[in-house]
């Protein structure tokens, strides 16, 4: 029922900050869930940043808290996520995650197909 769109990945030196963003699309009719997930090769994907849409609240990983932001903009069913200061253990395959209710009002998760994320200098 939803299509997941990530963009905004790309290289970026140590220090150096980035704006990643997530398209929803498809027969929505509300979100609940929005976050961010990262995925390192050969280990399981995992939490970054999330907000509940409802509630406005926000949780982070420690390994990113005080340096990543995560914000939406529901009217355009989008969810962004800023990072600064980022470092080489930041480098991963990054994931936007949506759960809510579609056009009938059935539950639905959906997960994008991810955006590479280098930090190297």
């Amino acid at each position: 029922q939803a299509h997941l769109m990530e963009s905004g990945g790309g290289l970026v030196q140590p220090g150096g900050s980035l704006r990643l963003s997530c398209s929803a699309s498809g027969q929505i009719f509300a979100l609940s869930i929005m976050a961010w997930y990262r995925q390192f090769p050969g280990k399981q994907r995992e939490p970054v940043a999330e907000i509940n849409v409802r509630e406005g609240s926000t949780n982070y990983a420690d390994s990113v808290a005080g340096r990543f932001t995560i914000a939406g903009d529901m009217d355009r069913k989008m969810v962004y996520l800023e990072m600064n200061n980022l470092k080489a253990e930041d480098t991963a395959v990054y994931y936007c995650y949506a759960k809510g209710l579609a056009r009938w009002r059935e539950r639905f998760d959906s997960w994008g197909q991810g955006t590479q994320v280098t930090v190297s200098s």
